[in-house]
């Protein structure tokens, strides 16, 4: 299977990155392709801007929404210089907003398109990070909110663009998603409260909800706490993971 591992951790001697790379190399001798981006090596930029809603330029967007996203001042605003802009704003003074849209969608930005070719380009997933918050570390939570964009995660029904939840519609066709986290906090807590929330709020809505139904979510708990052999159990079963996706 092709795997594609997205891994977030400032620190390249953590024991995070050596969990990386037993998995890494458990892929390998499974007969799987692997590829990682190492999201603090390539400094991936977390944050979603005004650039991002290129991706919401789409025909199936209803023209209400549309309208309502301003899309000639997005375009002025992303245009440059005051030359550029004059430029822009001449140009768009007879143009309709379908022409806007088009324009918009041919100046995505190139850092997610990127990303999205090496997500298409897989047929299983797997993300290796600390939980932060009971969450992903902003950089990895970042990269999905840009990466897993309208028209390549999901799309909307007419109901969804009026609010209903279900109206949601899965684009994502991998064959599985894998998420290995390290925690602070023991396995108690995370079977009494911890691991439900993150269940609900990653599992189910972030890769579920896009179209991957078969998801595991694996903790190696407490990692600053726990013994050697224990830690060394841990980099063991990193490996099988990855030699048994």
């Amino acid at each position: 299977m092709r795997v594609l591992t997205v891994y977030a951790h400032p620190n390249p001697k953590s024991f995070c990155h050596a969990i990386l790379e037993q998995f890494t190399k458990g892929l390998k001798d499974g007969g799987h392709t692997s590829r990682v981006i190492d999201l603090y090596e390539i400094g991936f930029d977390p944050v979603f801007n005004m650039n991002d809603y290129a991706f919401f330029a789409d025909e199936t967007v209803p023209d209400h929404v549309l309208e309502g996203m301003n899309l000639k001042q997005q375009v002025l605003q992303l245009s440059g210089g005051p030359l550029k802009r004059l430029l822009a704003k001449r140009w768009m003074q007879d143009k309709t907003l379908s022409d806007v849209v088009r324009l918009i969608k041919r100046n995505k930005p190139k850092d997610v398109r990127e990303q999205q070719e090496q997500v298409s380009g897989a047929q299983g997933l797997a993300f290796i990070a600390p939980v932060f918050w009971m969450h992903f570390p902003a950089i990895l939570k970042g990269w999905i909110d840009r990466v897993f964009t309208y028209g390549f995660a999901y799309s909307l029904t007419p109901e969804g663009w009026q609010g209903d939840v279900d109206g949601r519609v899965p684009l994502l066709k991998h064959d599985k998603a894998l998420i290995i986290n390290t925690t602070f906090f023991s396995e108690d807590a995370y079977k009494a409260a911890l691991g439900e929330a993150m269940a609900q709020v990653i599992d189910s809505w972030g890769f579920r909800y896009p179209g991957i139904n078969d998801v595991e979510h694996v903790y190696f708990h407490a990692v600053n706490a726990v013994s050697a052999a224990t830690r060394q159990e841990y980099l063991s079963r990193a490996y099988v993971l990855g030699k048994e996706f």
